[in-house]
């Protein structure tokens, strides 16, 4: 399976869930707008959920994968489905400890969680009560993960990407069908969260029935396959899921500015869109290829994955950064102002979007270069970056926020931090010989780059003169900007054609199969 294809499976899937999450954030802003309740409601989610991206985003399967997936290659089918049930066994009571634990001690945490919050007894009170009621998505969303990398190491990449499927579907029913307002909506909400835990739950489990897996639970006990696993994963979670961390720490600030945490998130949601479908996609997929490759000795092959990697998801990346640089404010006020959500606030989100945008290819890159250590089992060098990222991110957005910039200085922050962390992966990549820049590469970035500004001219111009186009698509600004980023797409597509940035033959021959 060539690795295009692998990841246009897992990223058509992904792209179902961010845009059936796009809708959600859209009923969610027309139900609740931004402010003190969202801004609760938002916290309550992101504590769970933080979690949920580490493990299901790649970082669970960076230790896990290149393990269970050695023991496949060595013909050690029993050993390996042994491996899996000890490690489900083990952290299914892990995380039961973490989750009674954090649910007894959430009075405390919450301080960390949403300052803004302390000292206003009912906001605090309803913050804690829904960050309890969300705590088990955690539990659900670790086992999940699990089994998501026991698919994936059997090439069962699809049922996987399908499963987040299934909290959209149960947030937007809630959010459509609640006759309730304000707290009691947000009370239904975190409701919904967990229970979507155990619908995807489900879904993953009897995925691996149907494969022919039998994964049971044992008695817990620290083997030397899960000591191993504790050992890798714990420093890949940090590493992988360094930019989450980066957003919790910049979303727990923001809760001491009313509405700002509303803003930052809605900016969020939008470029996550890109961010899923390339980005994670391309890093679920390329780690099992890697590591692979790499146990076969195979290092030619594997710096031909990773260039490969580096040169698709850039040409993917760079035309949607660039569409969110140029007509931020357009993009949020087509997707998110009605009802509740005041053009001021899509003035706002804009704000916050440009700097995510410059960090979007970042983002997208540390996705990609990450399993280039991991695949070699080393998950402590990426954690280290992370830490240094984390830090950038602390001081640079405590600078900013309480400095001239307010709440998008913390998105300058996560920014900065990103390309910091990219940077530092790199280099170090190149150091020691396992990412080599070939020809190809070198020769395609700057004709995407070219085909990039010429879109953004389109773009900018066509924001100019939208107000024109509108009355003829139903006075719907949704609509006009659908028809924009559509007819973006295409000037992206025929600069790219035309600078040499795509080439017909070269898409056609990456999606065959081998």
């Amino acid at each position: 399976m060539r690795l295009l294809r692998s990841t246009a499976v897992v990223g058509v899937l992904t792209m179902a869930s961010r845009v059936l999450g796009l809708v959600r954030e859209m009923l969610l802003a027309a139900a609740l707008g931004a402010g003190a309740v969202t801004d609760i409601f938002l916290t309550a989610f992101q504590f769970p959920n933080l979690f949920r991206r580490i493990f299901a985003e790649g970082a669970f399967n960076s230790a896990f994968v290149p393990l269970y997936a050695g023991k496949l290659e060595s013909g050690q089918q029993d050993e390996a489905i042994l491996f899996a049930r000890q490690v489900m066994s083990v952290l299914l009571t892990a995380m039961f400890v973490l989750v009674v634990a954090a649910q007894l001690l959430m009075p405390w945490l919450m301080y960390a969680l949403g300052p803004g919050f302390v000292g206003e007894p009912d906001k605090l009170g309803l913050a804690v009560l829904l960050t309890q009621i969300t705590m088990p998505y955690l539990l659900m969303m670790s086992l999940s993960a699990m089994l998501s990398g026991v698919l994936n190491s059997h090439g069962r990449f699809a049922v996987a990407a399908a499963a987040p499927v299934l909290l959209n579907l149960t947030l937007i029913g809630i959010l459509y069908l609640s006759p309730a307002e304000g707290e009691d909506l947000a009370l239904h909400l975190s409701i919904g969260i967990s229970l979507s835990g155990i619908a995807q739950l489900v879904w993953l489990f009897a995925a691996c029935r149907a494969t022919g897996l039998r994964l049971t639970l044992t008695l817990p006990r620290l083997s030397p396959g899960v000591r191993r696993l504790i050992v890798l994963g714990v420093p890949g979670a940090v590493a992988a899921g360094v930019t989450q961390i980066n957003i919790l720490v910049t979303s727990s600030i923001a809760t001491t500015e009313l509405s700002a945490r509303s803003w930052l998130y809605y900016a969020d949601r939008l470029y996550q869109l890109p961010l899923g479908v390339v980005g994670i996609a391309m890093g679920v997929v390329l780690l099992p290829t890697l590591s692979g490759r790499v146990r076969a000795g195979a290092v030619e092959a594997a710096s031909n994955a990773m260039n490969r990697a580096l040169e698709i998801a850039m040409a993917l990346t760079l035309p949607a950064a660039t569409a969110l640089a140029v007509i931020p404010v357009f993009i949020a006020s087509g997707i998110y102002q009605r009802d509740e959500f005041t053009p001021h606030d899509a003035i706002m989100v804009g704000q916050a979007l440009v700097p995510f945008a410059i960090g979007l290819p970042a983002f997208v890159l540390i996705k990609v270069l990450s399993p280039g250590f991991f695949a070699r089992e080393d998950t402590l060098t990426p954690m280290k970056f992370a830490g240094v990222g984390v830090v950038v991110n602390l001081v640079v957005g405590l600078a900013l926020f309480f400095g001239p910039l307010g709440f998008a200085g913390l998105a300058i922050a996560t920014a900065l931090a990103g390309w910091v962390n990219t940077i530092l992966l790199a280099v170090t990549l190149h150091r020691r010989g396992l990412l080599e820049p070939d020809a190809r590469l070198l020769g395609k970035l700057p004709r995407i780059l070219g085909a990039c500004a010429i879109m953004a001219v389109f773009l900018y111009a066509a924001d100019h003169y939208a107000d024109l186009v509108r009355p003829y698509l139903f006075d719907s600004t949704l609509l006009t900007l659908l028809v924009v980023c559509g007819a973006g797409l295409v000037v992206y597509g025929l600069a790219a054609l035309v600078t040499g940035a795509l080439r017909p033959s070269e898409v056609r021959a990456a999606l065959k199969r081998s």
